[in-house]
C-alpha cells in the first residue's frame, strides 16, 4: 500500500491538511487541491491511485469535478461530504463515486476505506486469481478476466473496479440468485460499511453500461424481494 499516490480535493484548508498529514504517516504520496478546477488540473498532471473528493467546493463543485474525471479515468473516487442523506449518496455513487464518507468521519475508517479501494483496484489491474478459463461471454457481453476487459459487442466498456467485481461474481455464477447482502459482502467485504443501498446504485450503473435497455434488463435480472441473477444466454 505504501507509495501509492492520493489526491485530496477539499476546499477546507484544515480538513485538507489534516488528511494529508494522516496519509503521509500511512506512507502515501499526497497531492492537494482546494477547488474543483485545481483538482482537475492536478489530476491531469499526474497519475493518482485514488481521489478524496469534497462535494461542496467553489469554482467547480465536486460532482462536476467527478464527472469530468470520469470521462478520462476510472481511478477510485471517495466522496467527502457533510451531506449524509441517502439521496445525496445515491447521486454521488450514481455519477461514478466508488465510496462515500460523511463528515465528520473517523480517521481509522477513512484510512481503511482508502486501503480497501486501492487494494481492489490493484487486484483487478494485475489480474490476480484468474481461473484457467479466463474468457466468459453471456449474451453480447464478453468478460476477458485475463486482461480485465469487458466488451459489449465489439466495443470495450469502461467499468470501475467494483462494477468489474460485481460482473465477475455473476459471470462465474450464472443462474444463481445473489441477495444484496451477499453481493455487498463479496464486493465490499468491509464490516464497517452498512449501507446496502450502495449495491442498488452500483447495479444501476453496471446495467446502464452492459444492458441494451437498462430499464428492462435481459442479462442480469432482478428477482423481486430477493436480489439479482445472471440469466443471459452463454455463448
Amino acid at each position: 500500500m505504501e507509495g501509492n499516490s492520493i489526491l485530496i480535493i477539499e476546499d477546507d484548508i484544515n480538513i485538507n491538511s489534516m488528511i494529508k498529514e494522516v496519509l503521509i504517516k500511512e506512507g502515501y504520496n499526497v497531492g492537494q487541491a482546494f477547488d474543483g478546477q485545481e483538482g482537475i488540473l492536478k489530476f491531469e498532471e499526474k497519475n493518482y491511485d485514488l481521489i478524496l473528493l469534497d462535494v461542496m467546493m467553489p469554482i467547480i463543485d465536486g460532482l462536476e469535478t467527478m464527472r469530468r474525471i470520469r470521462m478520462k479515468s476510472n481511478v477510485p473516487i471517495i466522496i467527502l461530504s457533510a451531506k449524509g442523506e441517502e439521496t445525496d449518496k445515491v447521486i454521488g455513487l450514481g455519477m461514478g463515486a466508488d465510496d462515500y464518507l460523511t463528515k465528520p468521519f473517523s480517521v481509522p475508517e477513512m484510512v481503511a476505506r482508502i486501503k480497501c479501494n486501492i487494494r481492489r483496484c490493484i487486484h483487478y489491474s494485475e489480474g490476480k486469481e484468474i481461473d484457467d478459463k479466463s474468457i466468459y461471454k453471456y449474451g453480447s457481453v464478453t468478460f476477458d478476466m485475463n486482461n480485465y476487459c469487458v466488451y459489449k459487442g465489439e466495443e470495450e466498456v469502461a467499468l470501475t473496479a467494483k462494477e468489474m467485481n460485481i460482473l465477475k461474481l455473476f459471470f462465474k455464477n450464472p443462474n444463481r440468485v445473489f441477495t444484496k447482502v451477499q453481493i455487498y459482502d463479496s464486493v465490499w467485504g468491509e464490516d464497517f460499511i452498512t449501507d446496502y443501498n450502495t449495491v442498488t446504485v452500483h447495479m444501476r450503473r453496471l446495467r446502464s453500461k452492459i444492458e441494451n435497455d437498462p430499464n428492462n434488463p435481459k442479462l442480469i435480472e432482478t428477482v423481486w424481494g430477493i436480489g439479482y441473477k445472471l440469466v443471459g444466454m452463454k455463448k
